[in-house]
């Protein structure tokens, strides 16, 4: 909940920022310019210059809703800091057999992974968040677990066959 009210409150910001940016552009062209305007700027150059500055302030929204997103998608789901570490997984010599490369985002404080394609052909692929446990010292202490059963098996093994 709280990473979508970051993003909400982005947004939010942002059309504040570019409504007053809107307003500027209305209030420096006026609606009906003088029809008899001469000068060196006349009726159809005032047209002109106003469709460009919309056309720039356009622009401008497109851009700030892209960074908003971008900046959106590479942040932690849980504390919203940035995820840090890139690390690249596969190559593209062995693409067959492991898959197509990845990278692989972690939040520095444990509190998960963010994984996405490292290039994207058929199109925008949704990247892969998945979130670790709070108790990081149970997930450390699983591997080591995990590798005292298997030396305790092997020294069964070694019994048996001694027997």
């Amino acid at each position: 909940m709280r990473y979508w009210g970051y993003l909400c409150a982005k947004v939010v910001v942002a059309a504040a920022a570019l409504y007053w940016l809107l307003f500027l552009v209305c209030k420096f062209f006026p609606n009906d310019p003088h029809p008899d305007a001469v000068g060196p700027l006349r009726n159809g150059d005032l047209k002109l210059l106003c469709v460009l500055a919309l056309m720039g302030w356009f622009l401008a929204a497109a851009g700030a809703l892209y960074l908003i997103v971008w900046d959106q998608r590479h942040r932690c789901r849980t504390c919203l800091r940035r995820l840090r570490m890139p690390v690249a997984f596969g190559s593209w010599g062995s693409m067959l057999q492991l898959g197509r490369p990845q990278i692989e985002y972690i939040c520095a404080y444990g509190h998960g992974t963010l994984k996405e394609e490292a290039l994207q052909i058929t199109g925008l692929a949704t990247p892969e968040w998945k979130a670790h446990s709070d108790d990081f010292w149970e997930e450390l202490s699983a591997s080591s677990r995990q590798a005292g059963k298997n030396r305790t098996t092997g020294e069964l093994r070694k019994e048996q066959r001694a027997s």
